[in-house]
């Protein structure tokens, strides 16, 4: 190799590296300390709520209001929690409902370039406590043993529904969509009690409820 074709190769490798260390350089270096702020912050963030629900029946009072938050690739998982009331119908007093609903989206379809969008199918499962000491969780000792095979203060339920939503200007920070929901829903004790009991009928044992969506984040 001629010194020539020498110089030419090692020229390109040293400018090479100098446009690399140039660049790391020119990138701001995050210390440790930045890192766990920003991971903090992070953590943070992701508790506050991304949207509020009200919803009517459902077999967790008669209207139910709460917080969720919603996570995953395309944002179709969501977390909610409700705080129910029930009036007092025949019973003496009201009650307070508390309820953890887990419900996943699998499809979300614009329709076609308007703000409106339809979700098809939106399903999952929730568990719902009645907040008064005159249910209970577990059998008291009063009752012979297995005598009530279902717990009196709590529910599980899984339910089937869908939605309607409509975008609004981007510019309104604090009303990014509302979103308009029904649901169909059951509990443990009703679907065991439509299996061994075949002259009930699907009103005997179904729940329909309404509600309203308002995405804040």
């Amino acid at each position: 190799m001629s010194m020539k074709w020498f110089i030419i190769k090692w020229g390109c490798l040293l400018a090479t590296l100098f446009s690399t260390v140039h660049a790391s350089a020119s990138e701001p270096v995050k210390t440790r300390g930045e890192e766990k702020e920003q991971q903090y912050i992070g953590f943070w963030n992701g508790l506050i709520p991304k949207y509020v629900k009200v919803q009517y029946a459902g077999s967790m009072g008669l209207v139910s209001v709460g917080p969720g938050w919603e996570y995953g690739k395309r944002k179709n998982w969501e977390t909610d929690l409700f705080l129910g009331f029930l009036p007092a119908y025949q019973d003496a007093r009201a009650k307070m409902t508390f309820t953890l609903k887990q419900n996943y989206i699998p499809w979300n379809f614009r329709i076609k370039e308007s703000r409106w969008s339809v979700e098809p199918l939106a399903c999952g499962m929730y568990v719902n406590s009645m907040l008064d000491k005159r249910f209970w969780g577990t059998e008291p000792e009063k009752y012979p043993n297995n005598y009530y095979k279902f717990s009196t203060k709590i529910r599980f339920h899984i339910y089937a529904g869908q939605r309607i939503s409509f975008d609004f200007d981007k510019r309104q920070a604090l009303r990014k969509s509302i979103t308009a929901f029904y649901e169909i829903s059951s509990c443990d004790l009703y679907i065991i009690s439509a299996a061994t009991n075949k002259y009930l009928s699907p009103k005997d044992y179904l729940s329909l409820s309404f509600g309203i969506k308002v995405q804040l984040l």
